[in-house]
């Protein structure tokens, strides 16, 4: 078989080895972990370039603490920003609602960063998009689209939303669209205006209307800066497109190419840009439409549902948005991703070298996970029932 030979799973001595589909941060958090405890890692990311510039901001949550801690980082509250208090906006910019509790925010691209640093760079493959997997008693293997193929011990699908990894096992799980989108944006801190600066900055703000509604707080700038004036602000802006045409035109970029479930800035039609920033200037409170119309390069994400069956199939684990994708109101998904990592690497270590080791850790790790899945899918649907136009399907 061409590309890494075939091992002998659990030899005792020999270091196991882990194949992970997907190179974004659930692939790096149980890479790193698993690396960490000495195995072999290899990472195999579909994209022939670097993920660092891709995502915007993210919530401080346990699990990501938990993970964080366990690959040995250290100040994590202090590679964030933190909010000293959440406030809700009316449509003048008064605040209607403080609350004084503290709230730390991230930056995907630094978290990125960090997790990189933990996984060997020789052991990090682009380009290598996996198109068939087989697995026996004995070990697991992938195909690549360039035809070469790498065999472990363990298969981790963290191939994200679109997973080719769960379409090959449970090609029945799809995700659904829920009929609306959020539009994001993140900017310099010193480019809000005075005003979005003294109502925005150093707070996680929100703003309600029938039908949507948009956040916003700071989050490291594109270094990791965290000092005030270097951060960037990150907003999200939930608003309807029905599935049917708003949703194809919102997700079919200048040149006439249909995205499957987000729309990068560099693609984003004019028109719809300037239909956004019409809505803004309709709906959003003074500070906040500063904070949209300093946006050079917005971006639409089509919001989606999705809860795989299982997420251990034989020796292949899913894990993050590969196994369920839940709605971003619930600041969770790269929580949930770092939980499902860290405990599976857990469950692996608590299996140790008795019998066949993998099978023990999946069996042991999947109910859980499978059950804080469904609980956070199931608030976030929840929190989202207001912005869903009616009944909705896939696309």
């Amino acid at each position: 078989m061409p590309g890494q030979p075939k091992p002998t799973p659990m030899t005792p001595g020999a270091a196991p080895r882990a194949l992970i589909a997907g190179g974004s941060i659930a692939g790096l958090f149980t890479a790193a972990l698993l690396h960490r405890q000495g195995w072999e890692v290899d990472v195999l990311e579909r994209s022939p370039r670097s993920l660092e510039s891709q995502g915007a901001g993210l919530v401080q949550q346990a699990d990501l603490v938990r993970a964080l801690r366990a690959l040995g980082v250290a100040n994590i509250g202090q590679l964030g920003v933190t909010a000293f208090e959440r406030v809700v906006l009316d449509r003048s910019g008064n605040f209607l609602d403080r609350d004084r509790t503290h709230q730390t925010q991230h930056a995907w691209d630094s978290l990125y960063r960090v997790l990189r640093q933990q996984v060997p760079e020789a052991r990090y493959h682009l380009g290598a998009s996996v198109t068939a997997v087989d697995q026996d008693d004995a070990s697991v293997s992938v195909t690549l689209a360039d035809g070469r193929q790498f065999s472990g011990d363990l298969l981790i699908a963290a191939d994200g939303t679109l997973s080719t990894v769960r379409r090959l096992l449970a090609p029945a799980s799809l995700p659904t669209y829920a009929g609306y989108v959020a539009w994001r944006g993140v900017i310099p801190e010193n480019e809000l205006t005075a005003l979005a600066a003294a109502d925005l900055a150093g707070r996680f703000a929100f703003f309600r209307y029938p039908g949507s509604h948009i956040l916003g707080y700071l989050i490291p700038g594109p270094k990791g800066e965290t000092e005030a004036g270097n951060r960037r602000y990150n907003w999200v802006w939930y608003r309807p497109a029905p599935a049917g045409n708003a949703i194809e035109s919102l997700l079919t970029d200048r040149d006439g190419r249909r995205h499957d479930i987000s729309m990068p800035a560099q693609g984003l039609n004019p028109a719809a840009k300037k239909e956004m920033q019409s809505a803004a200037v309709e709906h959003l409170p003074p500070s906040f439409l500063d904070a949209v119309l300093a946006t050079d390069a917005p971006f639409v994400q089509a919001i989606q549902d999705l809860e795989a069956p299982r997420m251990a199939y034989g020796r292949v684990a899913l894990v993050g948005d590969a196994a369920s994708v839940v709605r971003p109101h619930t600041a969770m998904g790269i929580d949930k991703a770092a939980g499902d990592a860290f405990f599976l690497a857990q469950a692996l270590d608590d299996a140790g070298n008795t019998g066949d080791r993998v099978a023990s850790a999946l069996a042991a790790w999947e109910p859980e996970r499978l059950t804080r899945a469904r609980a956070i899918g199931a608030h976030g649907r929840r929190l989202g029932a207001a912005l869903e136009p009616g009944p909705t399907a896939g696309f």
